[in-house]
């Protein structure tokens, strides 16, 4: 019985730590995003590309990919000063676990297990101006389904942090219903190349 009650409270310890280490980094994450119009450009986004892809009117449909090309140049220019400010947060608080589940103070006690969140959001962001520009000349819903892509991977990133990989692929499957090796395989192939050597995903 005592050892039971020992595990019991080895484990309601750790989960008050864990949770505790969560909240601490959705606030700081939270902090910084809050002073962006990221989210919402993102949803102008993913909704104005279904909206355009289903429109019969060819004179309609360039009119809106206008229109989206302007919402994603706005996006690009406010993530790229979001990463340039969370660039400048210490190292000590951007650490990401690279296990499958939460572990309290896993950064810390297995610093080999870990990325730097800085720059994870340096990879996204050269990933999203990369597609905004499109120099890789794609087509108008080639380029909708790369932007996608490099959005989703963002806010996978973003739940990695303040979460897990698990929790943040979990939510990505029941969200989008897109898997995180789909994700991978739809971004650039600079990001690809770049966020995998980063991760080791």
């Amino acid at each position: 019985m005592e050892i039971l009650t020992l595990v019991a409270l080895i484990a309601a310890g750790a989960y008050i730590l864990k949770s505790r280490d969560q909240r601490q980094r959705i606030a700081l994450l939270g902090t910084h995003l809050g002073r962006y119009q990221i989210e919402k450009l993102m949803e102008s986004l993913t909704s104005g590309y279904l909206r355009c892809l289903g429109e019969d009117d060819p004179e309609r449909r360039q009119q809106i990919w206008s229109l989206l090309d302007s919402t994603e140049e706005k996006l690009s220019a406010q993530f790229n000063s979001f990463a340039a400010e969370f660039a400048r947060t210490p190292e000590a608080d951007t650490r990401v676990s690279k296990l499958p589940v939460a572990i309290p103070f896993a950064h810390k006690l297995f610093p080999a297990a870990t990325f730097d969140l800085r720059q994870a959001l340096a990879i996204h962001a050269r990933g999203i101006a990369g597609v905004m520009k499109n120099e890789a000349q794609r087509s108008a819903k080639s380029k909708a389904f790369t932007m996608s892509a490099e959005l989703f991977l963002m806010q996978h990133t973003c739940h990695w942090y303040c979460k897990s990989k698990t929790v943040a692929s979990a939510r990505m499957l029941a969200r989008h219903q897109t898997s995180y090796e789909q994700l991978l395989d739809a971004v650039s192939p600079e990001t690809r190349e770049a966020y995998r050597a980063l991760t080791g995903s």
